[in-house]
């Protein structure tokens, strides 16, 4: 996911993310998910955000953040996961402070699922309560990590970033495609997380995928899959990736279906640890709605935010000089 290069099927490796404000309340699992926040929620959301590390040296994105800053020390960045993983399941929380708290989340989980050592030292620094979530988000990353071993590349994708459909219009999506197929909602959310970002890449891989939930062309005409909707459509790539899931097994061992939409035991494990976080605490979803993308590169983790677009390959160096904001900070 997000996050790389092109897996060994019809992705490219997915990619991480996050952004536009929820609409409604939303009841999911007989628990509701506030998307917006509760009235009142301002001065809670802003000591929240204020207790993020900032550094005043560094360049800022078009939408007036820069990248996440990651502490050098075990014990601050256990204390930094618990008021993020607190604040993300928090319905009082508004939905512009989750976008920010969901990024620092996503870039501290990448960073320490590549360093195993810092990522023993935190866990050992960690309240047991989050012991569960903590492995969970490491354990996914890793995964990714696993399916690519291969030099980062020296280009950037041909990819446009584009701010996915509201967190209310998919759930709505995941929930009408479970309801109609019996595939869980929160792994039609994982899927079209690790695919896409939720909708925010907007390309075609290396294999022709396309879309949202990135089909082929050819498995979309199959009879039963795309039934004459748009692929590039997010309820009618859910919908098609809920049958199709099921064509290939899925109701019987969810395992075997997701190794149907990409052939890689690695991938199938990730999407159903980011599935179980979202089973345990539905309101994870807002957060990692919000995720942004990522994207592993020979000079780091470039982080790609909305409004990245070319229609060709880019070379890293190239683009770092016109977007500084996209390198992760020097420690």
């Amino acid at each position: 996911m997000v996050m790389a290069h092109p897996p060994p099927s019809k992705n490219w490796m997915p990619v991480l993310l996050g952004l536009p404000l929820l609409l409604s309340p939303l009841t999911v699992s007989c628990q509701t998910l506030e998307t917006r926040g509760q009235p009142g929620a301002l001065p809670q959301s802003t000591n929240v955000a204020r207790g993020l590390p900032t550094r005043d040296d560094l360049p800022l994105a078009p939408n007036g953040r820069h990248y996440p800053v990651v502490p050098t020390q075990p014990r601050e960045i256990a204390d930094l996961i618990a008021l993020v993983e607190t604040a993300a399941v928090d319905p009082n929380i508004t939905s512009e402070t989750v976008a920010v708290l969901a990024h620092q989340q996503q870039v501290i989980y990448r960073a320490l699922s590549r360093d195993p050592s810092m990522s023993r030292a935190v866990r050992n620094q960690l309240s047991p309560q989050w012991h569960w979530v903590f492995d969970h988000h490491i354990a996914a990353r890793r995964e990714f990590l696993a399916m690519h071993r291969g030099p980062a590349s020296s280009l950037l994708p041909a990819w446009r970033i584009q701010a996915p459909a509201s967190a209310d219009e998919l759930l709505n999506a995941y929930r009408s495609a479970s309801s109609a197929t019996g595939i869980d909602w929160e792994v039609l959310a994982a899927v079209n997380l690790v695919e896409t970002g939720m909708g925010r890449i907007d390309g075609v891989s290396v294999a022709n995928a396309q879309g949202p939930m990135q089909f082929l062309p050819t498995t979309w005409t199959e009879p039963g899959i795309g039934q004459g909707g748009d692929i590039r459509d997010p309820w009618d790539s859910i919908h098609a990736a809920a049958r199709y899931l099921v064509r290939r097994g899925g109701l019987d061992d969810i395992r075997k279906g997701l190794w149907g939409y990409n052939n890689s035991d690695h991938y199938g494990k990730a999407v159903l640890h980011y599935a179980a976080l979202l089973k345990q605490n539905p309101l994870r979803y807002r957060s990692l709605h919000q995720w942004q993308i990522h994207y592993a590169s020979s000079a780091g983790d470039l982080w790609l935010n909305e409004g990245y677009a070319s229609d060709q390959p880019i070379a890293v160096e190239d683009y770092l000089e016109q977007h500084p904001h996209s390198a992760p900070p020097n420690p």
